[in-house]
């Protein structure tokens, strides 16, 4: 990808910035107890990388969107909101996808 600024100057190109995907995994829960699930990503971290997730397929109304968290070495994807005591939770596959910038 390249950006040029307003004056016409190369602002942006693939040698100065990059976006790798390092992991790419289908994460699954069912069950109703709250939990998560711990995936090893040495050299990324919240300075460095993002982790998401994305449907993989049809889903149903019991199956809500799960979420991630990013910790140096570790991409941790859980199936309620972990910050929401009263969260449901959700259940399903999803793909989880971490990228590493620099």
């Amino acid at each position: 990808m390249m950006v040029w600024g307003a004056d016409g100057a190369l602002q942006l190109d693939e040698n100065s910035f990059t976006i790798r995907v390092v992991l790419s995994t289908l994460v699954t829960f069912s069950g109703t107890t709250k939990t998560s699930q711990d995936f090893a990503v040495p050299g990324v971290g919240p300075g460095n990388g993002v982790a998401i997730v994305i449907p993989a397929g049809a889903y149903d109304s019991n199956q809500r969107q799960h979420e991630t968290e990013l910790v140096d070495g570790i991409a941790r994807v859980y199936n309620h909101t972990r910050t929401f005591g009263s969260s449901t939770v959700s259940t399903g596959t999803m793909r989880l996808l971490v990228m590493r910038f620099s």
